[in-house]
């Protein structure tokens, strides 16, 4: 059973699993187009609210493992995850992939990635057998800005000069597909999940340079001048902008600095390249 299933890591979990040819239950907060397009694929879908014990519920019946994705941008994380954990241990549900953070820590000042640390010490109490994948900023936070990339050919950020692997969905959905279908040795693992490359913003600039054949330049802002401009779009909740806000500090100070190659060990496959990101994206650019 996959959380999340119209959003992008939801349904590239989901992809991946028909193709290993095993049935999926899509849990969604409403029947819409995109629900209807995975039901039309072969996918059970059922209409539920991670906050609603008893949908959660009902949709882990018979389940044998399970995917738990709760968004960032609004507060709720704890009650769905204690709802979750319940429910599952009550279906007799065999493992959890739960989607953590890169910047879960006891001590993070975000708010968000705080409460997800929370969550991972609530699910490895909870009697189900849970992994944890922790992956790092996505490759799709430019495409929130990709407007403002085509319109004013700048890249604004507030991480600074920093290094950091960022990782697309589509990689996460791959990760968590390979260990829902074979979930042997991965109870009890925590898995940090990266990008191929360190890269910085200017490095980035660079490479949406060259993808779009047009001179893209880095705009680093402060921390508050950049939560301003997320606040003036009207895109973000205050919850989020806050959570922005404080791993941008934790980016500078390199808490967000690494690699690894786990998501090639679980699943076989290298993680998409930034350019290839670019590229398969690059009709929101241009």
């Amino acid at each position: 059973m996959i959380t999340g299933a119209t959003g992008a890591t939801g349904s590239g979990a989901i992809e991946e699993l028909l193709k290993l040819k095993i049935p999926v239950r899509a849990m969604v907060r409403k029947i819409d187009d995109k629900s209807n397009v995975l039901a039309d694929q072969g996918v059970e879908v059922v209409e539920g609210d991670l906050t609603d014990f008893a949908s959660v519920s009902s949709a882990l019946k018979g389940i044998t493992g399970a995917y738990f994705l709760y968004p960032v941008t609004v507060p709720g994380l704890l009650e769905a995850a204690t709802y979750f954990a319940q429910a599952a241990l009550e279906e007799n549900v065999g493992l959890i992939v739960n989607i953590s953070q890169r910047t879960s820590r006891r001590e993070a000042k975000s708010h968000a990635a705080q409460n997800h640390w929370f969550a991972e010490r609530l699910f490895d109490r909870s009697g189900v057998p849970v992994t944890h994948i922790r992956p790092t900023l996505f490759d799709e936070w430019l495409l929130y800005f990709a407007e403002d990339i085509k319109a004013n050919h700048r890249l604004i950020s507030n991480l600074g000069d920093t290094m950091y692997a960022s990782i697309a969905a589509e990689d996460i959905g791959r990760v968590v597909a390979s260990i829902l279908a074979k979930p042997e040795g991965h109870a009890g693992q925590t898995y940090p999940l990266f990008g191929p490359a360190e890269l910085s913003e200017f490095d980035i600039a660079e490479i949406l340079s060259g993808e779009l054949g047009t001179k893209i330049t880095y705009v680093p802002m402060e921390i508050s001048d950049y939560a301003k401009v997320l606040e003036s779009t009207g895109k973000f909740t205050p919850y989020f902008i806050q959570h922005v806000s404080a791993i941008a500090q934790d980016f500078r100070d390199g808490i967000l600095k690494g690699n690894n190659n786990n998501v090639e060990l679980i699943t076989g496959k290298k993680p998409l390249p930034i350019a290839d990101f670019i590229k398969k994206n690059i009709a929101s650019f241009k």
